[in-house]
């Protein structure tokens, strides 16, 4: 599986973009603001090509997508939320946006994390 996301809008607290499975519209995102200099939970993970695995979470406490080795990140998941207050530099997903809102996220979740349990190996593409 491959998972592409494309950000889109930019404003001074979040960052909004499309995800796409295998091409296919899926879902949007919404991250921190992408920064030169980061910044401890507040900055969006750089651009790049990662793997992605599922595994437990200590802080969730429940299986989620993990990002792998991301550059001075650690434990950058893909999980439910609707604004930049709900990461702390990971990825949240939903079904509506709007100006650094994401909405019907734990439905969005729900569907992309079914698919994503199937996959045998998940790619991540972040331009």
């Amino acid at each position: 599986m491959v998972i592409k996301i494309k950000r889109l809008h930019k404003t001074d607290s979040s960052t909004i973009g499309e995800l796409t499975i295998d091409g296919k519209f899926e879902c949007y995102t919404l991250e921190d603001k992408e920064r030169e200099v980061k910044i401890k939970c507040e900055t969006a993970i750089p651009k790049g090509t990662y793997k992605v695995i599922i595994n437990q979470s200590n802080r969730f406490k429940k299986l989620l997508p993990l990002v792998l080795n991301v550059p001075n990140f650690e434990g950058i998941r893909i999980h439910p939320g609707n604004t930049n207050h709900d990461t702390e530099g990971c990825i949240l997903v939903g079904r509506t946006r709007s100006k650094d809102f994401i909405g019907q996220s734990r439905k969005a979740f729900a569907t992309l994390f079914a698919k994503m349990k199937e996959a045998k190996e998940i790619t991540l593409i972040i331009t």
